[in-house]
């Protein structure tokens, strides 16, 4: 197999870059709206004394607990640490649900033993459609917590299970994820500035 010229890398390095702009600078002002408002939703339950709960799939999940982090460490300003737990870091708990029950219910099942009232519940799907994820948000929603949901294109079926859907108007996957992550940093902020 060939390797790339210098010059092939630097254009394909080029464009992403570009694509990730657009897709970007595609958010309208309805999303911008939407993130303000989960960020609201989110400050309001951890001043309340709630948690905050993540899950996703794949580079999903890695965005679930990245966001986690930042609100147990710290994101850009001091503060204590904040409670939040990803339902993807447990591979004896995810490994051992998948096992018994199967893969669908792995969050199902987490949501089950740990959300409580007025938690708010974050999920994560670039589709929208992943079975486990969905089903995690409907056992949210059984559960009175508050259901943030992060997806592209078309939302999916996450859309309808979520008081507030955060949809990058993107299809394609890495430029989705790219969208999650900027969200994800922005909500990280305003609960900072609570």
């Amino acid at each position: 197999m060939a390797s790339p010229s210098n010059e092939e890398a630097l254009a394909l390095v080029r464009r992403r870059r570009r694509e990730c702009i657009e897709a970007l600078s595609n958010f309208t002002p309805e999303l911008d709206e939407r993130i303000a408002q989960a960020g609201t939703l989110l400050r309001s339950a951890l001043a309340s004394g709630r948690r905050v709960y993540a899950f996703g799939n794949g580079g999903s999940a890695s965005d679930a607990e990245h966001f986690v982090a930042e609100l147990v460490g710290r994101y850009l300003k001091e503060r204590p640490g904040l409670p939040g737990q990803a339902f993807t870091v447990n591979s004896s708990t995810v490994t051992a649900i998948g096992n018994d029950y199967g893969y669908d219910r792995v969050f199902e099942r987490q949501v089950e033993a740990w959300v409580q009232p007025g938690d708010v519940v974050i999920g994560i799907s670039t589709s929208g459609n992943s079975p486990n994820v969905l089903r995690g948000l409907e056992a949210a929603r059984s559960r009175d917590a508050r259901v943030i949901g992060l997806t592209g294109g078309q939302g999916g079926k996450l859309v309808a299970l979520c008081d507030v859907a955060l949809v990058v108007p993107s299809r394609d996957t890495p430029r989705i994820q790219e969208g999650h992550i900027l969200i994800l940093h922005t909500l990280a902020e305003l609960v900072d500035q609570a």
